[in-house]
């Protein structure tokens, strides 16, 4: 039986180019920085951001905790949005690792408001409060929402007013440039930093990138080392991330619109709501109400069909198409789930 896994685009395996490449990587030790392979991919990502330079690390999180820990102070306070990646999915690392704390803003679909950011910036001057230290973004937002540029641009403004950077966690940065129809570049340019993931959509097996100014990534390289990053003859795992850079971007609409088919089929479908979104992405939002059929069965009887999803949060499904992912896919996905909310009703009837 073919699995149909839409819990993540990280679920994603690498090409048969990609594996070609890792066998074949050409590798030095990147701790002296003679890695060829490392030092490409590290530019190649500086040049699509539009950034002086970029700095290979192993994962998202890593990558976030590492420009907290650069931007920041111990002790510093960092504005963000409630449910982002930092806060939500990072096992509070942000106290671990950097000793700051967390000022959250609950949000309007992942987008803070302009002024309740201004509320919380702290001033410098003080004995009893910590220190702004920085403000992150997330583009795509874990909720499936799309960042507008002029939304970005306004909170990096009013940043700048304030001396504060901006850090944004890009994870998913390419999906965002294909939804906004715009260049990553022209997204990144509202950010002091920005990391983005090539284990998510673009296919690569392991890696992220964190880019910045020549001298942010050259103090970050020294805190990678301190965070246990440091990488040896790591080309074999740069080669796929750059084939994911030259190659895997360009098909990032089929996931668009394998989303927009899967949501216009769960339209369909009655006792299912859906989560709209400004700027849709890969990301669908789903709810079927408890009494309709519970979640711990859906669950279970989608996987016995070969359709793998994570169970709600806050009641909402959420399913992330990806390479691999096929509309013949998404129309078993929607039948299934509608077979299975009438089956359902019909035994709910019959008792």
């Amino acid at each position: 039986m073919q699995k149909i896994d839409l819990r993540s685009d990280t679920v994603t395996h690498p090409t048969p180019e990609m594996r070609a490449a890792m066998a074949q990587a050409e590798v030095g030790d990147d701790g002296y920085g003679e890695d060829p392979s490392i030092r490409c991919l590290e530019e190649r990502a500086a040049d699509l951001l539009g950034k002086e330079s970029a700095l290979f690390i192993p994962t998202g999180t890593f990558g976030n905790q590492l420009a907290l820990f650069t931007h920041c102070d111990r002790g510093d306070e960092v504005i963000l949005e409630d449910n982002c990646h930092i806060v939500a999915n990072e096992m509070g690392a942000a106290g671990v690792v950097s000793g700051v704390q967390l000022r959250t803003i609950a949000s309007e679909n992942g987008l803070m408001s302009p002024a309740e950011i201004c509320s919380r910036i702290r001033r410098v001057g003080g004995l009893h409060s910590p220190r702004t230290g920085l403000i992150c973004l997330e583009n795509v937002h874990s909720l499936g929402e799309v960042l507008p540029l002029e939304y970005m641009e306004e909170v990096y403004a009013l940043a700048g007013r304030y001396g504060i950077p901006v850090h944004l966690d890009g994870a998913r940065l390419f999906n965002a440039a294909l939804a906004l129809k715009t260049e990553p570049q022209e997204i990144a340019c509202f950010a002091d930093t920005v990391m983005f993931c090539l284990s998510k959509g673009l296919c690569a097996p392991v890696g992220s990138l964190l880019a910045g100014s020549a001298s942010f990534i050259e103090s970050a390289r020294r805190k990678r080392q301190i965070m246990g990053g440091g990488m040896r003859q790591a080309g074999v795992l740069a080669a796929p991330g750059l084939i994911a850079l030259e190659r895997m971007r360009d098909r990032l609409n089929e996931d668009h619109e394998n989303a927009r088919l899967l949501e216009s089929l769960l339209s369909e479908i009655s006792q299912v709501y859906l989560k709209r979104h400004n700027i849709p992405a890969n990301i669908v939002f789903f709810r079927v109400p408890e009494d309709v059929v519970p979640a711990a069965i859906l669950v279970r009887e989608l996987h016995k069909r070969g359709i793998i999803i994570n169970p709600p949060q806050n009641s909402w499904y959420r399913l992330v198409t990806h390479y691999g992912i096929s509309a013949d896919n998404i129309r078993c996905v929607a039948s299934g789930i509608a077979e299975l909310i009438a089956k359902y009703n019909q035994q709910i009837m019959e008792e």
